[in-house]
């Protein structure tokens, strides 16, 4: 019997090794291996099982790519905004917590049990009150004017005099977050309808693709810092914890709707894709389909997910940890950073260090 780490995929993390030993292990290709020969339309509940982190997201894609394929343009569930904002919610209260060390230890869990974005019901209406008294200490309206007049200055100087629990965790690591990373180019190929029609063909063309992308041959990292809404660029692992923040404010906020993009394609009769800015960043489904109407079954099916593109073994994490010095004292907790800012949707191992960190 295979293990869940098997099942579900883990990264290997070796510090200070060359790539590619710096970042390895790939996530097996469940999409392609079961979705075929399946009725087309179970492919969002499949998927959504599947992928189980951000299965809002991989349902609606799948059942856009599945509607453009058969020639449909029926409208799809409005989920991606307040099921990113849940996501954004708890990788910053159930995941940040252990990486920030400062402040009273029981104010974060106190914030996630007042949460009421992720309580029964999921209501979000009070959201930017419970943001202000358990998150940010100011009005999410004056945070987020302020981030967008100068995003790093304001960030740093609201971090600085913070008085919450999330703004004294972050103050305390921002010796170590600050550090400059080199970023790969930000992955932008929903910008136009050409390069997505050319993703898909590379998609259908190299069965490995989906395993190690690369645009104009090269890779590429994706995120809620990588947003077409945005123009500012993602140095450290502060900025893209400031880029997940102003998100979840935004999100918040009404026009928040606005936020996030998503599309469909229909390539051809029976071929279609579709896209989503989802939390972790931009996710692509490609499908071909044999038959028509309800009798339509997944000839193939291709899932290109953001972590494939941001722990690839030769992208901007991977040359991140190959610069760490493993003997060094703070090097598990620069790993932890790291990987928390790209935020990996598998288990991942760190080899070689002091104090290994686990996602």
């Amino acid at each position: 019997m295979m293990s869940l780490d098997a099942l579900a995929g883990m990264l290997r993390v070796q510090p200070g090794a060359p790539r590619p030993a710096a970042l390895s292990g790939q996530r097996p290709d469940w999409a392609a291996r079961l979705a075929v020969g399946r009725p087309a339309q179970s492919l969002p509940d499949l998927l959504g099982a599947v992928f189980s982190l951000c299965s809002h997201a991989h349902r609606l894609c799948a059942r856009a790519a599945v509607d453009a394929a058969q020639g449909r343009d029926a409208p799809l569930p409005d989920t991606l905004r307040a099921e990113t904002l849940r996501e954004h919610l708890r990788r910053i209260l159930l995941d940040w917590p252990a990486l920030l060390p400062a402040g009273p230890s029981a104010e974060a869990p106190r914030a996630l049990a007042a949460c009421p974005a992720l309580r029964d019901g999921a209501c979000t209406d009070n959201i930017a009150d419970w943001m202000q008294h358990h998150l940010l200490g100011v009005a999410p309206t004056q945070w987020l004017a302020a981030f967008e007049r100068a995003p790093q200055q304001a960030f740093a100087d609201w971090r600085d005099a913070g008085q919450t629990w999330l703004a004294s965790g972050l103050r305390d690591s921002a010796a170590l977050a600050d550090a400059p990373l080199a970023a790969a180019p930000p992955l932008h190929v929903h910008a136009s309808d050409t390069g997505l029609r050319s993703l898909a063909a590379a998609m259908k063309q190299d069965p490995a693709f989906t395993r190690r992308p690369r645009i104009d041959g090269a890779c590429a990292e994706t995120g809620c810092w990588t947003r077409l809404a945005d123009s500012a660029l993602a140095r450290s692992a502060s900025d893209r914890f400031a880029a997940r923040l102003a998100e979840l404010v935004r999100l918040a906020l009404p026009r928040g709707e606005g936020r996030l993009r998503n599309g469909r394609i229909a390539l051809a009769p029976g071929e279609g894709l579709a896209w989503a800015e989802m939390a972790r960043g931009l996710l692509v489904h490609h499908v071909l389909l044999d038959g028509h109407g309800d009798d339509a079954r997944i000839a193939a099916c291709h899932v290109l997910a953001p972590t494939e593109w941001n722990f690839d073994a030769d992208g901007a994490v991977a040359a991140a940890l190959e610069k760490l010095d493993p003997a060094a004292p703070d090097c598990a907790r620069r790993v932890a950073l790291l990987m928390a800012a790209y935020d990996p949707c598998v288990r991942y191992e760190v080899a070689g260090v002091r104090e290994a960190a686990h996602a």
